[in-house]
């Protein structure tokens, strides 16, 4: 199948890309900076998903990952932008689904104001697009990490202080890694033939901490 993915020069989309290639599916990568991945399966088209997009045809699978935080341009870029993208490559004929890379913010509220914001905005836009492609038999759901190790995170993962008052709010003790969110990608719309319209919480349960006292 032919995958568009956005954001995909680091982290979660760099990761994503590099799956679905490896499964030996055609990857189109988008995104505002060079990519480094080199593999046969994967073509990388340079753009700015808040100014004009690209021609790319023939689009099956959308996987929404672009974003930024505690930019200035969080709904810009994160949920504007998104929509931009998901009504011009996923809101059309031959698409089989359209994945959205949310937040735990999305349900916590718990990050930067904007960002979270964003997050929300994206979470409640993927239920209109999945009851929009329900009568293509198309799937939209999107996926809500917690703590991902990567580059974006290395300023409170390198703080021991911050760092650990992060574990002692994460019951399992550890964050996701980009590799890990891309096998819930490949699952949700590859795999994945009858939900749709969901939110998936990755986030190692850390919006269900809570304690008894008695």
């Amino acid at each position: 199948m032919k995958i568009l993915v956005t954001g995909s020069s680091s982290g979660i989309g760099k990761a994503t890309a590099l799956k679905f290639a490896s499964c030996g599916h055609e990857v189109v990568g988008l995104d505002i900076l060079p990519s480094s991945i080199v593999n046969a399966a994967y073509t990388h088209v340079t753009a700015d998903i808040t100014a004009s997009l690209p021609e790319i045809d023939g689009v099956e699978i959308l996987i929404n990952n672009a974003g930024v935080q505690d930019s200035g341009r969080d709904i810009d870029v994160n949920l504007k932008g998104t929509i931009a993208v998901t009504e011009k490559y996923g809101v059309r004929k031959g698409i089989k689904s359209v994945l959205f890379i949310a937040s735990s913010s999305a349900s916590t509220g718990s990050e930067f104001p904007e960002y979270a914001a964003s997050k929300g905005g994206i979470v409640s836009y993927m239920k209109n697009v999945a009851l929009r492609l329900a009568p293509l038999n198309a799937t939209a759901n999107s996926l809500s990490p917690g703590g991902v190790i990567t580059e974006l995170n290395k300023p409170v993962m390198t703080d021991k202080t911050k760092w650990k008052k992060i574990m002692s709010l994460t019951p399992l003790k550890k964050w996701a890694t980009p590799e890990e969110i891309a096998e819930w990608a490949y699952f949700v719309t590859v795999v994945n033939k009858s939900m749709t319209a969901q939110d998936i919480l990755i986030d190692n349960g850390e919006a269900s901490k809570a304690e008894f006292i008695w």
